[in-house]
């Protein structure tokens, strides 16, 4: 049986104005989809910093950086940009 995990559960619970997500925590980072379409949203990938996560953004098949020189935030701003980004819900 799988323990909680904080951090998946803040993602989660963060107010989306396009629906909910899913969260599942892959390879040390989290992917998060569209709740509605299954479509992927955004990937925040844990810095060594304490809170702050790497934004990452789905295009071509393959996640990369959020912006032409990616994006760190902590995680409540981060979550933030994600859901004021058109660009993340494209496919939502």
């Amino acid at each position: 049986m799988r323990g909680r995990d904080p951090v998946a559960e803040r993602i989660a619970a963060f107010p989306w104005p396009r629906g909910g997500v899913e969260v599942r925590r892959i390879a040390g980072g989290y992917s998060v989809r569209s709740a509605r379409t299954g479509a992927p949203v955004a990937r925040l990938k844990p810095l060594p910093e304490g809170d702050r996560v790497e934004v990452l953004c789905w295009r071509r098949g393959a996640w990369g950086p959020a912006g032409p020189f990616g994006a760190s935030f902590n995680l409540d701003d981060a979550l933030a940009f994600i859901a004021s980004e058109p660009a993340f819900w494209i496919h939502a």
